[in-house]
């Protein structure tokens, strides 16, 4: 890669990750909208229906993070892949809100997080790409501040569409709302148009003529792209092996709230969580604007880390996050009024916030450059597997160990939360503090 890169301002950052804006908008849409519930899914099967977002992730992301390592293309290592990723998403944000049955909206589900996981793993390594090591942090964090702020988006997008232009939530049993279907078409124009921007307004950098010839020499095919990804396992530095506990801990609890979140504000508060009622679409459309209050949270926390995590270290600032997500997660269930919860949500966004950024920059320290797409890659194998493993043993549980109740399901992730939490102390040799300024251009 090229040598010598230049300082970039905060404003150029910002740009250069504007991206994400879309990118987290369609998972914010995912995460928002019980479209399965809508087509008359049973809770217990919530899990497997959205496996398309991890299983994608764990055979995509790897294989275009060595691809993209070695790409030689006018114009850029990761900008194709940003445009076909962004692309492939757009179409399936347009396509979603038409389904008519659960196997259609699982098929068009897969086509999104195709697209979605294509872009994403490039985008990660961009970041280390284009910036210095002084502001990778930064960068990183400014990913996780936008992730924030487009699930604020997301979240508050159908409230903000009923309460404001007037959109009926009021559908038929099996039919996506107009509020759901608005808010997708929204998405759609995200997706593609922030992406643009990007690539437009911060290019990736040329390389030098060394790191050309370097890459031109690297095996092609795709038996030697497993080779490398599988040369990579074996070389993982000791950091990013210890990561993978933390990951599988804080990831299981993550799916436990985006599918038991909706159900569970509508048990805690309505005493039920039957999709088809109007009592769950008042669950729904309440969850939202705390959603998106928990992703302002996000929004705001992740750009305020990016000094803590400089001066402390991203590896203990990330642990208290956690703890503090842990015990708000196995709260949320026990409050029956608002406020309480309004409150709680206000601290998963500081969690939030932490395991968009924080995760990243420990990784960052821990690989080596020339590496940094296919670490990146496996990296997300380690949040796709434990998103795979509460799919794969969440619908078998969900009954007999915690009662068929929402609730449940909420605090027992809480409890993987604070798991989380002890195993990210064990991470040596990532996330120590780096050079304490932000240069400006």
């Amino acid at each position: 890669m090229a040598t010598g890169k230049p300082h970039l301002s905060v404003p150029r950052i910002l740009q250069m990750n504007l991206g994400f804006l879309g990118l987290q908008f369609s998972f914010g849409l995912q995460q928002a909208n019980p479209i399965f519930a809508y087509l008359g899914a049973d809770e217990k099967d919530f899990p497997w229906l959205g496996i398309a977002g991890p299983l994608t992730g764990l055979i995509v992301q790897p294989l275009i993070g060595v691809m993209s390592d070695r790409t030689l293309s006018p114009l850029g290592r990761r900008t194709p892949y940003f445009l076909i990723g962004a692309l492939m998403c757009s179409a399936g944000l347009f396509l979603m809100p038409f389904s008519q049955s659960l196997l259609m909206a699982f098929s068009i589900l897969f086509l999104l997080d195709v697209g979605n996981n294509i872009t994403m793993e490039p985008y990660r390594a961009y970041v280390n790409d284009r910036l210095r090591e002084e502001q990778r942090g930064f960068g990183f964090l400014s990913q996780s501040g936008f992730t924030g702020l487009a699930q604020c988006l997301a979240y508050a997008s159908p409230f903000l569409l009923v309460s404001l232009l007037g959109v009926s939530k009021v559908a038929e049993p099996g039919v996506i709302p107009d509020y759901t279907r608005f808010a997708f078409h929204i998405g759609a124009v995200l997706s593609l148009t922030t992406i643009l921007w990007s690539i437009w307004r911060v290019p990736e950098l040329p390389l030098t003529e060394l790191e050309r010839k370097r890459i031109a020499a690297l095996p092609r095919g795709f038996a030697s792209t497993f080779t490398e990804i599988f040369a990579a396992m074996r070389e993982m530095p000791q950091a990013m092996r210890t990561m993978a506990w933390m990951s599988l801990f804080q990831w299981y609890a993550m799916c436990c709230y985006w599918a038991y979140r909706v159900p569970s504000i509508s048990m805690a508060l309505f005493g039920t969580s039957d999709g088809s009622t109007a009592q769950f679409r008042e669950a729904d459309l309440l969850s939202g604007p705390m959603g998106a209050f928990y992703n302002a949270i996000a929004f705001v926390a992740a750009f305020s880390m990016a000094p803590l995590a400089r001066r402390f270290g991203a590896v203990r600032l990330h642990a208290i996050c956690l703890v503090f997500t842990g015990f708000a997660m196995i709260a949320m269930p026990m409050m029956n009024s608002e406020p309480p919860m309004w409150i709680l949500m206000g601290i998963m966004g500081l969690g939030w916030g932490s395991i968009m950024g924080n995760p990243y920059i420990i990784l960052a320290n821990a690989i080596p450059a020339e590496r940094t797409g296919v670490y990146m890659g496996i990296f997300n194998m380690m949040i796709c597997a434990p998103m795979l493993v509460f799919a794969g043993t969440m619908t078998f549980i969900y009954e007999p160990v915690l009662g068929g109740d929402p609730r449940n399901a909420l605090a027992f992730g809480g409890v993987l939360m604070l798991c989380a939490a002890v195993a990210v102390l064990r991470i040596k040799g990532g996330g120590e503090p780096a050079p304490r300024t932000l240069a400006v251009a």
